[in-house]
């Protein structure tokens, strides 16, 4: 049957499901626990095969149709659709990553085991803790003899970690069909804090090209890149801007070939986040626009803002007021904030409404520590569940 959202049935509906996924703690952890062993760096493409080959089967026991996208440059993704698909009906998407950064044969040190009322384990937390979510938010449902009041189309890519270079145009088709985009990346601190914004990202490479000369024997015969690369770093730095959430750090310098030579070349590796599109364009017209000072020098920029801040536009913010609703009808007084690194809410967040960071509460994403919160993972796999059934 579908829900109504109206009073006491609304209250009743919320307190069965929510005690319905707490009971399911044990599948939840030996589901994610067999999950986080199956090892997928993105850099070794072919693993990729085996998340979906352990997924796959519990989005098809769903109702789900699976289809292999084929990677060009990555691992292949995964999309799942309804096998019985209402037409013109409205669309939610449900995206969520299989790769991790961790390399193979880390298991050997990091085991996926519980401790403490915490799953450890690499991948646990970012993000295949969000995957498992997926999974038990559906199969709540179905035990609840619930369904979703907007159809559920499901997308896991193989590329998230290093960008989604490949992935990205899939999100993006994705994101134009549906009336409103879930991403299951975790979410931010202890208290679980949801992602209604993100910072966009720009990467900037920057070359100097001088003339070589002896540094003893005549070196006003050379003009200097490392000395003009001095000069743009202090210059790249003045553009920090924390009011408006801008950074710009210059993390990577080579250049020069020995002590006793004027440098004929320098380069600089530049990150640059900002919290809107207007400050990227005007932060990215500032940094390709760059001259040299030091006479003798040339100057070559490449790059830009590559990934677009998710901001908090009109139709995102209705949804976080829906979610922050539908909490308040769990327990769950929820929060919101804004992370500085970038995911495939950016991308969505272009062409429909999103929301980021409602995947598991934990910590130690990329780190030696990494793990989820059982009991609040579980609590967010129930709010998940019923955004799902909340109207479009």
């Amino acid at each position: 049957m579908k829900a109504t959202e109206n009073g006491v049935q609304v209250a009743e509906e919320a307190s069965r499901l929510l005690r319905h996924v707490r009971g399911m703690a044990d599948e939840f952890v030996e589901f994610l626990t067999g999950l986080c062993r199956i090892e997928s760096p993105t850099d070794h493409p072919e693993t990729q095969s085996d998340v979906h080959a352990f997924i796959g089967p519990a989005l098809e026991e769903l109702g789900f149709d699976l289809r292999i996208v084929p990677g060009r440059t990555t691992g292949d993704h995964l999309l799942a659709r309804p096998k019985r698909p209402s037409r013109g009906a409205a669309r939610q998407l449900l995206i969520g990553h299989s790769d991790t950064v961790w390399p193979l044969h880390t298991l050997a040190r990091m085991p996926v085991q519980v401790v403490d009322g915490r799953l450890h384990g690499p991948g646990t937390f970012d993000m295949k803790g969000g995957l498992a979510q997926i999974v038990f938010a559906l199969r709540a449902l179905r035990e609840q003899g619930l369904e979703p009041s907007v159809e559920p189309v499901v997308f896991i890519n193989a590329d998230e970690e290093v960008g989604s270079p490949d992935s990205k145009r899939h999100v993006r088709r994705l994101a134009r069909s549906v009336d409103r985009a879930f991403v299951l990346e975790p979410a931010l601190g202890p208290s679980g804090l949801v992602k209604t914004a993100r910072k966009g990202v720009g990467h900037f490479e920057v070359t100097v090209r001088g003339r070589a000369a002896h540094a003893g024997l005549e070196p006003e015969a050379g003009a200097s890149a490392i000395l003009e690369l001095s000069h743009l770093i202090q210059r790249l730095n003045a553009l920090n801007d924390p009011e408006k959430g801008s950074t710009v750090n210059v993390g990577l310098v080579d250049g020069g070939t020995r002590a006793n030579v004027v440098a004929a070349e320098a380069r600089a590796s530049v990150d640059v986040r900002v919290a809107t599109a207007a400050e990227g364009e005007r932060l990215e017209g500032l940094i390709m626009a760059l001259e040299p000072v030091t006479p003798g020098v040339s100057l070559e920029v490449a790059g830009g803002i590559r990934v677009a801040p998710l901001e908090r536009t009109p139709r995102n913010l209705r949804l976080w007021e829906k979610t922050r609703e539908v909490g308040r009808s769990l327990g769950f007084d929820l929060d919101h904030t804004m992370a500085g690194g970038g995911s495939d809410g950016n991308t969505t967040s272009l062409f429909t409404a999103t929301l980021d960071g409602l995947g598991c509460v934990g910590d130690g994403a990329h780190a030696d520590h990494e793990h989820i919160e059982i009991e609040p993972s579980l609590d967010r796999c129930a709010l998940l569940a019923r955004l799902l059934m909340s109207s479009a």
